[in-house]
C-alpha cells in the first residue's frame, strides 16, 4: 500500500522535524523547492503532500496550482503547512485546492491526527470508487464504468479500434446441474484467463451475468482474430471440477468488430459485436465471428 507523503518545505530544519515527527509511521519524501516537489509528486504518487507556501521561486499557490492542474496529481490531498496565519492566505489555500491548513509553529499530535484523518478519507475515496466501478465478484470493470471509459475513448475518432463482445456458452446449465457456488467459480476462472493474456489498456468488463466485453486498440485485425482464438482454446481447455470431482466442460462464444465511419456512438459498434456473438451461437457456439473487416 502506498505510505508516501511528501513534505515541502525550503527550510531543513522544518524538514528534520516533519521527517522525525512522521518518519516512524510514513514513507516520508522530502523536496526543498516547488520544481523538485511537483517532480516527486508525478513520479512517486504521494498519499499526501504537506506543503509550505513561503518559498523561493515558485512558492506553494503556485505549486499546489500546478499540481491540482495536472491529470497525475490533482486527486493528491494537500496540507498547507507555513508560517502565514492572515485570513487572505488561508482562503487562497483553500480556493486553489488544499484540503487543510496548519500553521506553524504546529503541535506535533495535532498535526498527526491531521494527517491520519486525510489519509483516512482518501483510503475510503479510493476505495469507495474501486467499489463503484469493478465487479464486486470478478475485480473487473463493471458496466457503467465500461460505458464511462469506452465512450471516452471512442469519442477521440482512433481508427484503430475494436470490440469483442463473449458468451459463456449454456451456462444456464452450468448453474442448474452444479450449483451457483460453481457457476462463480467457472466466472472467476474464465475471467482469470481473459485478464491474463490482453493486453494492460485494454478495457475488460463483465456487463452482467456471463457476458463480457472487451475494447481496445489493435496493431492488425488479423492479431486481434488470433488474440481471441488463443483466449477462446484457452478457456476450453480449462481444468475446473464440481464437488465431486466431475470435470466441468466450460466453452465461449466471441463477436468481434472493427471500427468504420459508420459508427456514431460505443453503443454501435458493441451492437455489432453482439450480432457477430449472435452468429457465433447460432453457428454451434464454441466459436469466434468476425462482423465486418
Amino acid at each position: 500500500m502506498n505510505n508516501k507523503i511528501l513534505v515541502v518545505d525550503d527550510s531543513e530544519s522544518s524538514i528534520e522535524i516533519l521527517v522525525e515527527l512522521l518518519g516512524s509511521d510514513y514513507d516520508v519524501l522530502v523536496a526543498l523547492d516547488g520544481e523538485t516537489a511537483i517532480e516527486i509528486a508525478n513520479e512517486d504518487k504521494p498519499k499526501i503532500i504537506l506543503l509550505d507556501i513561503v518559498m523561493p521561486e515558485i512558492n506553494g499557490f503556485e505549486v499546489c496550482q500546478r499540481l491540482k492542474g495536472s491529470v497525475c496529481t490533482k486527486d493528491i490531498p494537500i496540507i498547507f503547512i507555513t508560517a502565514k496565519s492572515d485570513e487572505e492566505s488561508i482562503e487562497m489555500a483553500y480556493d486553489l485546492g488544499g484540503i487543510d491548513y496548519v500553521t506553524k509553529p504546529f503541535k506535533s499530535k495535532e498535526l498527526l491526527a491531521r494527517v491520519k484523518t486525510q489519509i483516512e478519507l482518501k483510503n475510503l475515496i479510493t476505495s469507495l470508487e474501486y467499489l463503484s466501478s469493478h465487479d464486486t465478484m470478478t475485480g473487473i470493470l463493471n458496466r457503467r464504468k465500461f460505458f464511462e471509459l469506452a465512450a471516452l475513448n471512442f469519442n477521440k475518432k482512433i481508427e484503430k479500434q475494436y470490440s469483442v463482445m463473449i458468451d459463456i456458452d449454456r451456462f444456464k446449465n452450468i448453474n442448474d446441474l452444479f450449483g451457483h457456488h460453481m457457476g462463480d467459480t467457472v466466472i472467476k476462472k474464465i475471467v482469470n484467463a481473459i485478464d491474463s493474456h490482453v493486453k494492460e489498456d485494454t478495457l475488460f468488463a463483465r456487463l452482467g451475468g456471463e457476458e463480457f466485453v472487451l475494447f481496445g486498440q489493435y496493431d492488425s485485425k488479423d492479431s486481434i482474430y488470433d488474440e481471441i482464438e488463443f483466449i477462446r482454446k484457452k478457456i476450453e481447455d480449462l481444468e475446473i471440477y464440481e464437488d465431486k470431482g466431475a470435470k466441468i466442460s466450460v466453452t465461449i462464444s466471441c463477436g468481434i468488430s472493427f471500427y468504420n465511419d459508420k459508427f456514431t456512438s460505443i453503443d454501435e459498434l458493441l451492437k455489432d459485436a453482439d450480432e457477430a456473438l449472435y452468429e457465433a451461437k447460432g453457428q454451434g457456439r464454441n466459436k469466434s465471428i468476425i462482423r465486418n473487416s
